[in-house]
């Protein structure tokens, strides 16, 4: 069933998974705020009752990142420019990048996991897009890189936050500053992918993790997710408390004393 398809974005749904295409491979999936706003309706739209959501890309690419008719002083059609942007107010601005960050954020909610099948290039506003989501199931061709430094910006759209955690500071810093690529076979090295398979197997694989998963009881993996989440802003006694507290709320519904 499909429930969007406009500007780049196609939301479909079967049972409790949900899939989010990027469909515009002629520009590599480059991305605008245009597919920003669409892939935030999208998370808008998402059932209820959908447990997996896949993230993938038409074509050779993930996402080649931010398309760069962004920075020309004509923008897109009907958008502000970028250069545009910059000349008007701070509120404005911060206001607008809020904005785009929604896109990104909706992806790690509790009640879902999110998987990023990633493909060919993920660059920039691509990568950031892949760090979004929960877990990333790669193709051997998969390379990531984050430009935006190299363009004199630095990564907004959310993806400073899980890099670091993922690979940690020193090397978060080295990827961001140099702007080089991570191909797929260091990304799973470093912890940036969870997997790593031929390009033929990769739509297989991310349905056998997306089965995987839906196998443990709903319940059980949300609060897991929740525990994990907030680990790392917790003490060890906050964390053990935490636990406490999930696996109280379990046992109670196992017992039929939820509420």
């Amino acid at each position: 069933m499909t429930l969007l398809d406009k500007d780049g974005v196609r939301l479909t749904v079967d049972d409790e998974i949900a899939t989010v295409t990027l469909a515009g491979p002629a520009k590599r999936n480059a991305q605008s705020p245009a597919m920003w706003r669409a892939l935030a309706e999208a998370g808008s739209l998402v059932p209820g009752d959908v447990r997996i959501v896949v993230l993938r890309g038409e074509g050779k690419s993930f996402s080649a990142g931010l398309d760069r008719q962004a920075f020309t002083p004509e923008g897109f059609d009907g958008e502000p420019s970028f250069l545009d942007m910059a000349r008007g107010p701070d509120s404005e601005l911060d206001a607008t990048i809020a904005e785009y960050q929604e896109a990104f954020t909706w992806w790690r909610r509790n009640d879902v996991v999110s998987i990023a099948a990633v493909q060919g290039h993920a660059i920039g506003a691509g990568f950031q897009l892949a760090l979004a989501c929960d877990l990333r199931v790669c193709a051997d061709d998969a390379q990531f890189a984050m430009r935006e430094t190299s363009l004199g910006l630095v990564p907004d759209l959310t993806g400073t936050h899980p890099l670091v955690a993922l690979v940690g500071y020193a090397r978060a810093l080295e990827i961001c500053a140099t702007g080089r690529f991570v191909h797929a076979d260091e990304a799973e090295r470093i912890g940036l992918a969870n997997l790593v398979v031929p390009a033929a197997d990769l739509d297989g694989a991310v349905a056998d993790l997306a089965g995987a998963l839906v196998a443990a009881p709903r319940d059980a993996v949300i609060e897991t997710k929740a525990l994990l989440m907030g680990a790392a802003s917790r003490t060890y006694e906050e964390q053990r408390a935490a636990e406490r507290a999930a696996q109280a709320r379990r046992l109670r519904d196992l017992a039929g004393l939820g509420e």
